[in-house]
């Protein structure tokens, strides 16, 4: 039995090996990756540059954008570049910082959305003690939890890592190097490992999601309770862009076939990250009204140094 130290590198076989689809994809790949890059980079400026937008939704939606971030460029540029010079060989070190990261941006994502729905539920259910709910304070720990779960449950993963042994192939039938792609390699017992992840994970989407659910439920109750049209209008509007990205975090989930993870992981590591930034910049009319401020800013500045 091999050692994991001895197992230096790993092959990923990717989406497909047909050579006529290899550019299609570097394409399309790279189309994804930047749609985010750009969407998330100018959300988070936009936010900066804005003092309307300095409130605790923006706050979190600005986290949010930089995870989003982080979490592509975690994955999408090893893919893509292998698409285009045929590279698809990763080092273990590799691996292990990739696992690392995507473990942790991953669980960011989750306790990010959760306290976003507890913010909407405190402006929606609590309005006159908003101010004091959710102050400066409050929301840099709510943010920093986030973090730090994220970063603890990164490093069971890696522990994990570390503790399996390799003596098979080192082909992953995965185009990056997916926990379950990857285990499946091992000839350690797996049993002890994987029962522990997979209480890990259900524990940390079953808080996440527990809070955003309850949060809504809460909120909806709320709405139904207002009399006024105008009223349950500005309660509900808020809630929209979260409620979206929440729909389609948690919405797709992975089969037991590798083919049918393949297209689950393209859609929670490349197309969710590409719709956040859309929702948030398309749904809200405070993001959109900043956006033409800044557009005006600059056409402003263009024309006074021409």
């Amino acid at each position: 039995m091999e050692n994991n130290t001895e197992m230096t590198e790993f092959i990923s076989l990717g989406l497909t090996h047909a050579p006529e689809l290899q550019i299609p994809f570097f394409i399309m790949f790279t189309l994804i990756y930047l749609i985010p890059l750009v969407g998330n980079m100018g959300t988070i400026l936009l936010i900066l540059l804005d003092s309307h937008l300095h409130t605790p939704m923006y706050f979190f939606f600005s986290n949010l954008s930089l995870v989003d971030f982080c979490y592509s460029t975690a994955v999408i540029p090893k893919v893509t570049a292998g698409f285009l010079v045929g590279d698809k060989v990763i080092s273990y070190s590799a691996y292990a910082a990739q696992r690392f990261f995507f473990a942790a941006l991953a669980t960011m994502e989750n306790f990010l959305l959760a306290s976003m729905a507890y913010d909407h539920f405190a402006a929606v259910c609590k309005p006159l003690h908003y101010t004091t709910t959710m102050m400066t304070g409050v929301c840099a720990c709510l943010a920093m939890g986030s973090y730090i779960c994220g970063f603890l449950n990164a490093s069971i993963h890696i522990q994990d890592t570390v503790s399996l042994s390799f003596c098979m192939s080192n082909l992953i039938h995965h185009f990056f190097c997916d926990v379950s792609a990857v285990t499946a390699l091992s000839c350690s017992d797996k049993h002890v490992s994987e029962l522990v992840l997979v209480v890990v994970a259900s524990f940390k989407i079953f808080f996440a999601l527990l809070i955003i659910l309850i949060s809504y439920l809460l909120i909806f109750i709320t709405i139904l309770k207002m009399h006024s049209a105008e009223g349950y209008q500005k309660a509900l509007s808020p809630s929209a862009s979260p409620l979206t990205t929440v729909s389609i975090f948690y919405g797709p989930t992975s089969c037991h076939s590798m083919d049918s993870d393949k297209i689950a992981s393209v859609f929670y590591t490349m197309v969710i990250l590409m719709l956040n930034p859309l929702v948030y910049s398309l749904k809200n009319k405070e993001v959109k009204t900043a956006f033409k401020k800044v557009v005006e800013k600059a056409k402003l500045s263009v024309g006074f140094t021409s």
